[in-house]
Order: structure tokens, then C-alpha cells, then sequence
């Protein structure tokens, strides 16, 4: 028995096993990645994935039950139902609706192109530097998504995605250069940009200098300014507030950033798009940040009814086996209006970020990270790469201190940022 076949039957044997609420949740994917390693085709790939999970309250008591391929309905619910003993009554949170099945999202392409793309963008990479050893993956993943419960709500989507990485090494002697780039797109891939910047980056990191250090103006790239944005996103966590976690809990309406900050969510645009979270709430367009004033926290809707703002359309599942929680599908940084060449020409002695060793700052703000990639910037010019070099600081802090946002955004991972100029950042290393 499929799934779509026994979604509908699971919330009747759900219901006639005296639930008084289900929901089920199916999910199926299917991808085609396509591997290159040391500049040659390794592997091609089909993988494909079919998941299903039943989450009930009876007697207000939630049980979650997940399968992977075909199951046996009653099963599932007699899973569901047993671990909904162990659990203490909660309020029940469903929504309510009707059958909606929305547009597909994105364009499917054949092994074949993703093949010849990667063969185009490495061998961009290899006329220039013949003796580099570059790997690259690319997918094509389509995902498809229903939700339905007993309160007749039935929400269904496809997405089609598709994602480029490429990466090239040297080794010089002792010195050893790794370079990435990727993009994400719905419908082309253009790797060949990807094979651009890997080669631009190549040419700056041709002469190792010395870092400058002390308190300097930092550039991170768009690939880098994640960093920031990454404890951003937390600190709006709408059940980090409910938890007292967030530094911003008690902040709305105030100015908590640079006033060039405009941060936003646009559930229409890019990629990471979607009509719908996993409680079946409609997303919507919502700016959080406004010039630097707080807006909104996103939530999902337990979250939301704790801050009597009601859900904003973002509870979303880790995973089949999760409860939905607060979560950013996507996130949009306002971007300015000059490129990563002009941000660098007014840098007059400072460093640029391009990649980084370590994990994001968290909610705490503070953080301190080893720069992979970085360059020292003297009058406006890169004059060579920088290495055993290390930055410290605090995201609060250096998001009040920004100088400039670049007009270069692109999407890293679900955030689309551009390049942002920081002052004074606390930078050490090797002379």
C-alpha cells in the first residue's frame, strides 16, 4: 500500500481509535547527483526516499509515528497511539483548510546536462591553471509534500531544485589552497560564474602577505557573511523569546541593528521558496528588521500562541520524526548598491573573509573563527592571501558597526546576503 493511498486511512483508524486530532505528513524525493573528482567524472546517482508520519492527541496526549516506504496503516497508528501514553496532555495545534494543491516550483534536468555543466566549469578552471585538481557536484532534487488532517485541511507541493558546488586545490610546496563556490538555483544552473570566482579568488591568493591586525575594517563576502545572519535568525526565534534566550525578547519596535539592515523573509522568491509549513499555515511575506528596527519574531503556532502573536507561518520539521518548530525557509538581506570590486577600493588597510574554519557565533553573539580563505586589502587593492590568521568578536556588536552592504547578493544556503564591510574588527596572526 503507497502512501497516498493510506494517508486518508490513516486519519480514519486514527479517529476510530479515539483520536481526538491527526495529521499526516508525507514527503518523497528524488535526486540525481553527479560527482567529479580530480577533474574527471567519478559517479553518477539515483537516490530516492518515501517517508510518511502520523502525529495524533488522545486524550490530549501527542504521539508521533514515522515509516519509510510502504506501511501498514494500523500499525502506524497503534505506534502512534502507544507512545501518545507517555506524554502529558498539551493544547492541540492544527490547521484548518481545505484540498489546495499548489504550483510546481522548478525546472527538471537530465544527468547529461548536469554532466556537461561540470565538465564546462572545470575545465574554465584547468585552461587557467592546468595543474589544479578540481571536484564538483551537482543535483537535480525533487521534493513533494502533502499535509492533511482531520480538520479537512489538505496542502500538497513539488519542488524541483537545483545545486552546483565546485572546488579547486593547489599545492604549492608546503602550501596548501582549497577554493569553492555554488550556487543554487529553480531553474539553470550557471556553474560557469561559479568557475569565475573560483578563478579571480585563485589570482588574489597567488602571493602570501601578512594579515593586517589590530582592530581593521573587515569585508566578509556574501560566501562569509552568514556568519553574521546565522545569529541574526536565532536571536528572532520566536521560542528563543518564549525561553528568554534571545537578547532582542523584550526589543520590538527599537533599533537593534545598523539602520542598513532590512531583513526579510519572501516566501515566493529563490530556491528555498515554499507556499506552506509543516502545520499547513499559508506563508507570507514578513520583514523582521526594517532599517535596523525590529518588526517580528517569526513562530510557529504553539510558539505563537505562547506570545499572543499567532503563527507567522514558520513551524517547520527537522525531520519526519520532529515536532514542527519555529524556523526560516528563507531569508532576504536587503542588498546596496556597489560590487565586491568597489567595496575592496575604498578598503584602505583591512581584510576580506572569503571562507572560514569553525561554526557559526550561536545566539550568544560571540564569536571567534579561523579565516581558510582571507586577503589583505592595502589602498583599495588585494595585494596577496593571508594565513594563520584568526577573527574575534560579537555579531550585536559588529551589527551596529557596518559600513557598507554590497549590491553582490547571492544565496548562501537559504540566506540570500550580500558582502558586508565591518569596522574594527579584532583580527590576529602571523606577521
Amino acid at each position: 500500500m503507497t502512501n497516498h493511498q493510506s494517508a486518508e486511512q490513516l486519519l480514519e483508524l486514527a479517529t476510530k481509535a479515539g483520536a481526538e486530532a491527526a495529521e499526516v505528513l508525507e514527503s518523497q524525493s528524488l535526486s540525481r547527483p553527479v560527482f567529479f573528482e580530480a577533474n574527471r567524472l567519478k559517479q553518477l546517482e539515483t537516490a530516492q526516499a518515501e517517508g510518511i508520519a502520523l502525529r495524533l492527541w488522545r486524550d490530549g496526549r501527542p504521539g508521533l509515528a514515522v515509516a519509510y516506504g510502504p506501511v501498514e496503516p494500523q500499525i502506524l497508528v497503534d505506534r502512534a497511539i502507544a507512545l501518545s501514553q507517555l506524554n502529558e496532555p498539551e493544547t492541540i495545534e492544527l490547521g484548518t483548510g481545505e484540498k489546495v494543491v499548489y504550483p510546481d516550483r522548478g525546472v527538471s534536468v537530465p544527468a547529461e546536462q548536469l554532466v556537461n555543466w561540470g565538465k564546462e566549469a572545470i575545465a574554465i578552471v584547468r585552461e587557467a591553471y592546468p595543474e589544479s585538481l578540481c571536484t564538483a557536484e551537482l543535483d537535480c532534487e525533487i521534493e513533494s509534500t502533502r499535509l492533511l488532517n482531520t480538520l479537512g485541511l489538505d496542502s500538497s507541493h513539488t519542488d524541483t531544485t537545483l545545486s552546483g558546488y565546485l572546488s579547486a586545490e593547489l599545492v604549492r610546496g608546503e602550501d596548501f589552497l582549497n577554493i569553492w563556490d555554488g550556487e543554487t538555483e529553480r531553474g539553470t544552473l550557471d556553474l560557469t560564474t561559479s568557475a569565475k570566482r573560483v578563478l579571480q579568488r585563485l589570482e588574489w591568493a597567488k602571493e602570501n602577505v601578512a594579515p593586517a591586525t589590530g582592530r581593521v575594517p573587515v569585508l566578509f563576502t556574501a560566501k562569509a557573511a552568514d556568519l553574521l545572519w546565522g545569529t541574526v535568525c536565532a536571536a528572532l526565534n520566536g521560542k528563543q523569546v518564549v525561553e528568554g534566550a534571545s537578547p532582542w525578547s523584550d526589543r520590538l519596535g527599537e533599533q537593534v541593528t545598523s539602520p542598513l539592515v532590512t531583513l526579510s523573509q519572501q516566501p515566493d522568491i529563490g530556491p528555498y521558496s515554499c507556499p506552506f509549513d509543516d502545520e499547513g499555515t499559508p506563508t507570507r511575506a514578513i520583514v523582521f528588521i526594517n532599517s535596523g528596527v525590529l518588526q517580528l519574531f517569526y513562530t510557529d503556532r504553539t510558539t505563537g500562541r505562547a506570545l499572543g502573536s499567532g503563527t507567522t507561518g514558520n513551524g517547520f520539521r527537522p525531520g519526519l520524526g520532529s515536532y514542527p518548530t519555529p524556523s526560516l525557509f528563507n531569508v532576504l538581506i536587503k542588498a546596496g548598491e556597489r560590487s565586491l570590486i568597489d567595496l575592496i577600493a575604498q578598503l584602505d588597510d583591512g581584510i576580506v573573509i572569503d571562507q572560514m574554519l569553525g561554526g557559526s557565533a550561536g545566539i550568544s553573539g560571540d564569536f571567534s573563527i579561523n579565516v581558510d580563505l582571507g586577503y589583505r586589502v592595502k589602498k583599495g587593492q588585494i595585494i596577496g592571501r593571508i594565513k594563520d590568521t584568526m577573527v574575534a568578536g560579537n555579531v550585536y556588536s559588529v551589527l551596529k558597526q557596518l559600513v557598507e552592504l554590497g549590491g553582490d547578493s547571492e544565496w548562501n544556503g537559504s540566506c540570500h546576503t550580500p558582502s558586508v564591510i565591518v569596522e574594527g574588527l579584532s583580527v590576529t596572526g602571523k606577521n
